[in-house]
């Protein structure tokens, strides 16, 4: 086992190598979307009490953990990345406990413990999501939630998607060049900087989680759609581009319930 950790690491992390840019970003950024957009919200629909038990899958380096062990949680968080839980383990209290594992081998964590586990931003990185969607079915409590925040699977499709201006009409709006097909992407975190952040991405249309989650024993129990709290500087496209904000989202909740 502990040579098929290391084999799963080398080839499928590909956070490790942007963790102190990814850090930094989240420490430095005071009106970023983790911030402004996603925390909040994710805080809502949680609704974590104190002495539950959660995990925070591909936790990174603990930006959500460290907030539910605030709140009074049993807190437990893993990730792929070693550089990522060590910078975690640094930023964050002793009460969590943080894991170096791949997402789709929990087998360290037991069966039915936990009421809520949280995946933030992370499914699209993940390769062997079909293991993975079964670990978190197999340690979560009858009835416990399973929440996903996704970029969102229609519009953020990495070198699929992008932002294109209509000068007759005045009117931003998102192009779409592809959507059903699958796909693997290698992206650019930091596009024009000095070093090349990479990361890698795994495209799926949205039927491809509601399937797997169903056939996992999860039920969907709510999606939402959250935009981008930005606003544009003055200019001419200004009025359009935040109108586009507002209309098409940036990311995706999927709210689940595992019945057993």
């Amino acid at each position: 086992m502990k040579d098929y950790k290391k084999e799963e690491s080398k080839k499928d992390t590909s956070w490790g190598g942007v963790s102190d840019w990814y850090s930094n970003y989240l420490d430095t950024d005071n009106d970023s979307y983790h911030q402004k957009v996603i925390l909040p919200n994710l805080e809502r629909l949680c609704q974590i009490k104190p002495d539950m038990n959660v995990l925070d899958l591909a936790c990174g380096e603990g930006y959500f953990a460290r907030r539910w062990q605030e709140i009074g949680a049993k807190t437990f968080a893993v990730d792929i990345s070693p550089e990522l839980i060590s910078l975690a383990k640094k930023k964050s209290s002793a009460k969590i406990s943080f894991h170096v594992s791949p997402s789709n081998d929990l087998s360290f964590l037991p069966d039915s413990h936990f009421d809520v586990v949280t995946c933030v931003l992370a499914l699209q990185n993940i390769e062997k999501i079909k293991e993975t969607f079964f670990e978190v079915s197999r340690i979560l409590k009858n009835k416990g939630k399973f929440l996903i925040i996704l970029n969102h699977p229609s519009f953020r499709i990495p070198k699929r998607t992008c932002w294109g201006f209509d000068d007759k009409d005045n009117v931003q709006y998102r192009r779409v060049d592809s959507y059903m097909s699958e796909g693997k992407e290698i992206i650019d975190m930091n596009p024009g900087g000095k070093i090349k952040n990479e990361t890698i991405s795994f495209n799926r249309p949205l039927q491809y989680y509601s399937k797997l989650l169903s056939n996992n024993g999860f039920v969907i129990s709510k999606i939402e759609e959250w935009i981008s709290h930005k606003k544009s500087e003055k200019g001419k496209r200004q009025i359009a581009e935040d109108k586009a904000r507002k209309e098409i989202p940036m990311f995706m909740a999927i709210e689940t319930i595992i019945l057993k």
